[in-house]
């Protein structure tokens, strides 16, 4: 599975208005210059994630962009799904079952897929942005070089 730039954008502007919720609405050049992130781009993430009922918008001076509930509800596969579609290595879930049918010879290789599938699944359908905020937080607070060394071992 490879998260799009389309993916990781959206991730970070959710994060971004989850640690800034409780400042009301925030404009979208705040997120894409706070980000380091393309505004027209994130535009059309910002629109995605909307219609998909992440985000809330209001048009205006005093408009921007807020969670359109709390980023505890929010879970990061069903981000990725909308923004980069199925977690799969290939296709989805349902078609590397099918694969399996049409193809036995390769049934080991389309079940290996399918079990990488259902475990990227099982971390990202049960970690929030609020999740990965707090992640965020606690990675900060430690000396990252530390951290990564705790991840590889």
């Amino acid at each position: 599975m490879k998260i799009s730039k389309r993916g990781e954008y959206g991730m970070r502007a959710l994060c971004h208005l989850a640690e800034h919720h409780s400042d009301g609405l925030t404009h979208i050049r705040e997120i894409a210059g706070a980000e380091g992130l393309p505004c027209k781009f994130l535009e059309g993430i910002l629109l995605a994630l909307k219609r998909a009922g992440f985000v809330k918008s209001r048009r205006g001076n005093d408009g921007g962009y807020a969670l359109a509930r709390p980023a505890e509800q929010i879970m990061v596969g069903d981000v990725i799904r909308v923004l980069d579609g199925p977690l799969s290595p290939i296709s989805t879930a349902a078609d590397l079952i099918a694969m399996m049918e049409r193809q036995p010879s390769q049934r080991g290789f389309y079940s290996l897929l399918l079990d990488v599938r259902n475990a990227v699944s099982a971390i990202l359908d049960h970690t929030s942005i609020a999740d990965v905020v707090r992640r965020n937080r606690t990675i900060a607070a430690l000396r990252v070089g530390a951290h990564v060394e705790q991840i590889t071992m």
